[in-house]
């Protein structure tokens, strides 16, 4: 419940977690795995990239299977494999010849509102363009981030956002708010649904690369508010956001069913 240390931000906010946490335990395998699997092979020109890194791929998904065993379906890629093993999204980042980190290589099946097929081979840059205020100054700082992210380190952070419905495989933003926007005030509470990331960031040793992950828990948002203190603590976090990020994350879409919602826990 990420909405308990206040509104999403733009910052990286990123903490350091024992090697052991960065993915264990798994708390949505039990739930999501099987339609992720079957995503990541029906859908797979969409949620699986490669630009041609295989050492890099081949170090991630080894540090992968080492947490996790390698189980017993078959892959094309060693990455769709580690992929097939955890609830996480799996991204590869490495520097090119500007030390400009790029998005090589990914198993993503929990897009939040953009396209893997856009983003794969693109920097820092070309990732966040549609961030309100990613300026250089910020991707500058996230850059020099993973250039100092030393291995046997992870980091993670946490962000959050509203959605109607319960679905993880999200590339467009508008069948959710077009969901939104049938639904009645009365029924904000069984459509309105808590979507929270989980990232991490760890460095492989051999081949220098940043292996970024992504873990989206969706929960209804009631569960997510059982007393006045979280519901409190909610509103504040809703209403604390900054417009512009408020605005990008498509929050005004889901305003009126929010505050309907809001009004039903108080």
């Amino acid at each position: 419940m990420p909405f308990l240390t206040g509104p999403p931000t733009l910052a990286p906010g990123l903490a350091p977690i024992p090697v052991a946490q960065w993915l264990t335990p798994d708390t949505e395998a039990a739930t999501w795995l099987p339609e992720k699997t079957e995503l990541m092979r029906t859908h797979r020109a969409q949620v699986f990239a490669d630009t041609g890194v295989p050492d890099a791929i081949d170090e991630a998904a080894a540090a992968v299977l080492a947490v996790t065993g390698s189980g017993d379906m078959v892959w094309e890629s060693p990455l769709e494999l580690a992929a097939s093993r955890v609830s996480d999204d799996l991204c590869l980042l490495l520097p090119d010849d500007d030390g400009q980190w790029v998005l090589r290589a990914a198993s993503l099946v929990t897009p939040t509102f953009w396209s893997l097929e856009e983003k794969a081979g693109q920097a820092l840059a070309g990732i966040h363009s549609a961030v309100p205020d990613a300026n250089p100054d910020l991707v500058s700082r996230i850059g020099r981030m993973f250039d100092a992210l030393r291995p046997g380190m992870v980091l993670e952070r946490f962000n959050w956002t509203v959605q109607a419905g319960p679905t993880r495989f999200t590339p467009l933003a508008a069948p959710l708010k077009a969901l939104a926007a049938a639904t009645p005030d009365t029924a904000a509470l069984d459509v309105l649904h808590l979507r929270v990331e989980r990232q991490t960031i760890m460095k492989l040793p051999e081949t220098g690369a940043v292996i970024f992950t992504i873990r989206i828990c969706v929960d209804p948002l009631k569960a997510a508010l059982p007393d006045t203190d979280h519901v409190a603590e909610f509103a504040a976090a809703w209403d604390g956001i900054d417009p512009a990020l408020a605005a990008y994350k498509g929050w005004p879409s889901y305003e009126r069913l929010v505050k309907a919602a809001l009004r039903q826990l108080a």
